[in-house]
């Protein structure tokens, strides 16, 4: 186990040859009630957005369904061209209403979703492509085949996944070259910790989503509290913080529509947990 301070400080080697800043920011939360539609402050949305750059996010993390369209159109509208920035978005879930979707994984359809994402972020080629689900109803290798073709046709720089096990990362490792993994994980819930570890092993991104734990941990209770008191920090920032610590390939994407609390999951990275604090929080699930 690392301190949190040596963590947190630097870089990861997100897609090849290029480098992003561990603690990211993901544009979930910028749509309507439900990922559905679009935000209630739109200029709110956009200060967030340009915020999160101003205070040093390199790694700006969307998917087409949220809204659907919505983050990656604010995302272009806030942030283009992008000037030192690496912008990760997703496809492969199809939206029937607010908090509603359904796996999608047709090789016709993935296509579909990388030109038009391609379009609404105005940009020629996608910095990392994530395979929002994998879809049962079609075999991995057609699913992942055709974001490799796109790669060969420059659409798409780097392939990543969402919510896979071993097993499916290393069928797909068979099939391209995988830079990234984007699974639940946080306090509250490890269930892919084996995932972390291989992704650790083979140098591979780990991006937790929902990376601040729900339930009673994050409300501010327990041994959770107590260490956010000892280290006059907020309990989301010291769980942000326990992530970065937990692994080098870790890359953590917190989303918010405040502008108060974008600022306190940045300034998470600098966050000094010690080893004690560590060993108890690796005790709290």
């Amino acid at each position: 186990m690392v301190d949190a301070p040596a963590a947190a400080s630097g870089t990861h080697n997100l897609i090849d040859g290029g480098e992003v800043t561990r603690m990211g920011y993901g544009a979930m939360r910028i749509t309507g009630p439900g990922i559905w539609g679009p935000p209630s402050d739109h200029d709110a949305a956009i200060a967030v957005l340009r915020r999160a750059v101003d205070l040093g996010v390199d790694f700006i993390d969307t998917a087409d369904s949220y809204g659907p369209n919505v983050s990656e159109d604010l995302i272009r509208e806030a942030l283009h061209p992008y000037d030192d920035l690496t912008i990760a978005t997703k496809g492969g879930l199809l939206r029937t209403g607010p908090d509603r979707w359904v796996p999608c994984g047709k090789p016709d359809y993935l296509r579909q979703c990388v030109e038009m994402s391609l379009r609404r972020l105005d940009v020629d080629t996608i910095d990392l492509y994530q395979l929002h689900r994998v879809d049962r109803d079609y075999p991995l290798a057609e699913q992942v085949g055709v974001l490799s073709d796109l790669r060969d046709e420059g659409k798409i720089d780097a392939i990543g996944l969402s919510q896979v096990d071993i097993d499916t990362l290393e069928e797909a490792r068979g099939i391209t070259s995988i830079s990234s993994v984007q699974n639940l994980y946080n306090l509250a819930d490890r269930s892919s910790h084996d995932v972390l570890e291989r992704c650790e092993g083979q140098g591979i991104a780990f991006i937790p989503w929902f990376p601040i734990a729900g339930s009673e941990l994050a409300a501010g209770t327990g041994e959770l509290a107590r260490i956010a008191d000892e280290v006059d920090a907020s309990t989301a920032a010291v769980s942000l913080a326990w992530l970065l610590a937990t692994s080098p390939v870790m890359v953590p994407i917190p989303g918010t529509s405040s502008l108060d609390h974008l600022a306190e999951n940045v300034a998470a990275a600098d966050l000094h947990l010690t080893d004690a604090h560590m060993t108890v929080l690796d005790t709290l699930a």
